[in-house]
Formats: structure tokens, sequence, C-alpha cells
């Protein structure tokens, strides 16, 4: 009877750590699905005149992407590691073998945004700052964003 408690409670604790990785994923998911529909739908056609520029827009966007540049340290847990994970997206292990890169891809990631936020107040400044913010999104993605199927 003992031994069918520690399997029913072992399994039971398994379940939930599985739960909480996946929702960890889920939510680092959705903050990137959030920063490629701010870069992708916002910023980048005004970048391109494909869009009128839009102050209100631009500042939301920014604010998006620095609200997800300030989550991002904290956002893959060593839990999320091993865990089988839904989605079209995962992280590749070197968020964890190479977690000094990792920090040091999300630091710039974090600064080019601030900066980005006190620079971008019209068209030109946006054609100014928008090719860096490209860059440091794409970046991280090559290294630490693996694409399934």
């Amino acid at each position: 009877m003992m031994m069918r408690t520690v399997v029913v409670v072992a399994t039971l604790v398994l379940g939930a750590g599985a739960g909480m990785a996946q929702d960890a994923v889920k939510a680092a998911q959705d903050a990137m699905k959030a920063n490629g529909k701010n870069i992708g739908g916002v910023l980048s056609p005004m970048f391109k005149g494909e869009k009128p520029y839009d102050q209100a827009a631009v500042d939301a966007a920014l604010a998006q992407l620095n609200d997800t540049a300030k989550k991002l340290p904290a956002m893959f847990p060593a839990s999320v590691k091993d865990a089988k994970l839904e989605g079209d997206f995962s992280p590749t292990p070197k968020i964890w073998s190479d977690k000094a890169g990792y920090d040091a891809a999300v630091a710039s990631f974090a600064k080019v945004i601030t900066e980005a936020k006190a620079k971008i107040k019209d068209l030109d400044s946006l054609k100014a700052n928008f090719p860096a913010i490209g860059k440091e999104c794409g970046g991280c993605h090559e290294t630490y964003r693996l694409k399934k199927g």
C-alpha cells in the first residue's frame, strides 16, 4: 500500500511539473507571437512605407516589446529544458547550455528596445532604428529557437 501511494504521488508531481513547463512555454510562445505581430504587423509595414506612420501604434508596439524584453531572462526556467513541448516553436538546449550567451542576447535585445523607445518619434527615426530591432530579434531566434516540423 505504501509503495502504491508513493507511485501515485510521484506521478502527480511529474504530471504537475510537465504542466507547469508547458504553461511556461505557452506564455513564452504567446509573448513571441505578440512580438511578431508588433514587429511584422505594425513596425515593419510602416518602415517599408506600406502603412502610414502612427506614433500611438509605434509606442504600443515598443511597449509590448519592452515588456517581453523584461520577462525574457526568466521566461525559460530549467524545468522546461527536458519537457515535451507543444507548439510550432520551442527553445533550443542552447538556452541552458550557453546561459551566458542567452543572457547577453536578451540584454542586447532589451537595450535596443529601450533605445528605440527613446529615439523613435517619427518615420525617419523609425527607419533609423527599426533594423537594429529586427537584427536583435532574428539573431536570438537563429540560436535559441527551434522550429518544429
